[in-house]
């Protein structure tokens, strides 16, 4: 076994690349998710009606159970979701659907980290880069993703409550590569989305020790003909 990893959001299309592909390179993978995913080496289970402290307390419990006395190399949370939306209509409904499924979840597995992390492991968030800027046509998804990269800054500072000489990072995808992306833009330019692999690969490399950025860092995700970089946000 190469390791132990945690991957919050584990049944969605990335969560589950991320699944298959450290699966494949021979390491422990737990998920999380209201689903399970049969692939993972173990499984825990959100309930999705359950208070944001309830969810914490249940899921940190069963991350504990999963693990016996081990602690894990890497948190993954790629666990998240999009709602389009401006003021004039549903605003504090898409806003809600929002921060539950992107800031409930990065803050739940900040905790595990901060419990479960060893010293020098990864903890890797979802945020995303139009989030950098006003997101008028989704402003639900725009604060919800902009409170991500808040989160990612704080805790890679001094005394976040995280292990030793942890990488904490996010990252900031324009579009991925997924079929549900794919059934809705059927038109769109592919060229321009990242694939999954490229991720899974990417978060593969950092929980190895290879090509880590700085702790802290927001990384935008950019294809261009078929081709992705990680570039720093300013």
């Amino acid at each position: 076994m190469a390791g132990r990893v945690v991957v919050y959001g584990g049944r969605g299309a990335l969560g589950n690349a991320c699944v298959q592909h450290f699966k494949k390179n021979n390491w422990w993978v737990l998920s999380i998710d209201m689903a399970a995913n049969e692939t993972a080496d173990a499984n825990v289970l959100v309930e999705k009606d359950a208070t944001w402290v309830d969810q914490e307390s249940a899921v940190l419990s069963q991350v504990g159970s999963a693990l016996s006395d081990s602690k894990v190399d890497a948190v993954i949370c790629v666990a998240g979701g999009w709602a389009g939306g401006n003021a004039a209509k549903d605003l504090a409904k898409n806003s809600d659907l929002m921060w539950r499924q992107s800031v409930w979840t990065s803050a739940i597995s900040a905790a595990i980290g901060a419990n479960y992390l060893k010293p020098g492991g990864v903890l890797s968030l979802t945020g995303a880069k139009p989030a950098l800027d006003g997101t008028p046509g989704m402003i639900g998804y725009g604060m919800a993703k902009a409170a991500v990269h808040q989160l990612t800054k704080s805790l890679a500072g001094k005394d976040s409550g995280l292990p030793d000489n942890s990488l904490v990072v996010a990252i900031l995808p324009v579009t991925l590569d997924t079929p549900m992306n794919r059934k809705w833009m059927p038109k769109a330019d592919f060229s321009t989305w990242t694939p999954l692999e490229f991720v899974a690969d990417t978060f593969l490399k950092w929980t190895k020790g290879e090509e880590r950025p700085t702790s802290g860092s927001l990384l935008q995700v950019i294809t261009e003909n078929s081709a992705t970089k990680l570039i720093p946000a300013e």
